[in-house]
């Protein structure tokens, strides 16, 4: 029963690190809002400002591909303590910056650190999870998204009763914390995979169909998904001006939206085992492409759903696409295929805090940042339509049948 409890609580700072991770990216965005006045230091355009985490979001694409490696030789649990003291130390860096140069020095240090969570932690709750993969990835995605829609309530409090310095500073001391908890708790081997059964031999094609799939959902959706949260509290503070009571709700406007994107994950992970992927996947697909371009013009007390509804969808696809790769790659192959799609996704993150800021500049709305990523969305939706409908995925005994089938000479 011990080791059951120390178990859990070393899933639940596994947890904690993917919030520490979504929260850290998503910082700059809402203290942008206070850092661009005279007498900053930094300047007062808001585009220019954003784009000083780009190096952070090139960084996080860049390093999370060398994980799988690293992981063989330097093994998990040290990787993890070093994500969570070298990310806190980089965001208290951000906090003591007193020139531009300075702050994206220590915002793409912070990438850098945080590259290393998806590999690993995804990697280590799929091999704990067993035959309830799609419910470990939903309650994990539910932290990541938590952390996302945290950012900018909690940031915009600490602008108010600190200043922008204490919205680095604060949490950047909380992942050091995390860290700490983390080297005490942790063992030499802290998950293993719980599966008795061997992992079935799946129909190369449909490997192949799989994996080609899950790298053009990281190329489309890493973009749309990092372009949407940064632009969503200045999205929140430019459509909500024609309706002045909702104004001062900003900060909790955009927590609402993101929350959405949270339920929808823990929705979806238990639905993932129950039923095919595609099933799940399908009814986003169709979706996001449409809600985003309704986004893009909609204005008001209208903005709130829409978004809602695009957060659900961009948010829930996240579980779909992490539970991908638990069914259809052997244990031994998951950490190097996480690794080369978290660096795949995040390369399209990396230009969206250029994309939102140069097109927010030129047009003076987010109108076409939204347009573009509704572009984007379509590939998405291929994606779903393209996605392998197999009922194995819930039976795994079964795929020693599809794979014998394919031995088996056509009649002439």
């Amino acid at each position: 029963m011990r080791a059951m409890d120390g178990q859990r609580v070393r899933i639940g700072l596994i947890n904690y690190a993917h919030l520490i991770t979504h929260y850290s990216l998503l910082i700059l965005p809402t203290a942008v809002l206070a850092m661009a006045v005279s007498g900053s230091g930094f300047g007062t355009d808001y585009g220019e400002i954003l784009s000083l985490a780009t190096g952070m979001f090139v960084l996080y694409g860049l390093f999370s591909l060398p994980q799988g490696w690293l992981a063989q030789r330097v093994g998990r649990v040290p990787l993890l303590a070093v994500f969570f003291i070298g990310t806190g130390l980089s965001l208290i860096g951000c906090g003591f910056a007193t020139a531009p140069w300075m702050l994206a020095v220590a915002l793409a240090t912070a990438g850098l650190f945080s590259a290393i969570y998806h590999p690993i932690g995804t990697a280590m709750l799929v091999d704990a999870a067993g035959d309830k993969v799609g419910r470990a990835v939903g309650m994990n995605g539910v932290f990541g998204n938590v952390g996302v829609a945290l950012a900018p309530v909690i940031t915009a409090f600490l602008l108010a009763h600190g200043g922008w310095r204490w919205a680095f500073i604060v949490p950047g001391a909380l992942a050091v914390l995390g860290g700490a908890l983390w080297l005490r708790l942790s063992g030499p081997d802290v998950i293993g995979h719980r599966s008795g059964r061997p992992f079935p031999a799946i129909p190369r094609h449909l490997v192949r169909r799989a994996v080609v799939v899950l790298l053009l959902i990281a190329a489309s959706s890493g973009l749309v998904f990092n372009a949407f949260t940064v632009l969503l509290p200045k999205l929140m503070a430019e459509r909500l001006a024609s309706a002045p009571g909702l104004l001062p709700l900003v900060g909790l406007a955009a927590f609402g939206v993101t929350l959405c994107g949270a339920l929808t994950q823990f929705s979806v992970g238990r639905a993932i085992d129950r039923t095919t992927l595609k099933r799940v996947f399908l009814p986003f697909g169709l979706i996001l492409a449409p809600a985003m371009a309704g986004l893009a013009f909609a204005d008001g007390w209208l903005v709130l759903p829409l978004a809602g509804v695009v957060a659900a969808v961009i948010f829930g696809q996240v579980t779909v696409n992490e539970t991908m790769t638990a069914r259809y790659l052997s244990p031994a192959l998951r950490t190097r295929m996480y690794s080369v799609r978290f660096f795949v996704g995040f390369l399209g993150a990396a230009s969206a805090p250029p994309l939102v800021g140069l097109l927010h500049d030129r047009t003076g709305s987010l109108s076409a940042v939204l347009l573009v990523l509704a572009a984007f969305a379509l590939v998405t939706m291929g994606c779903a339509l393209a996605f392998p409908d197999r009922r194995e995925e819930l039976e795994p005994e079964l795929w020693a049948h599809a794979a014998d089938a394919e031995l088996v000479p056509a009649a002439e």
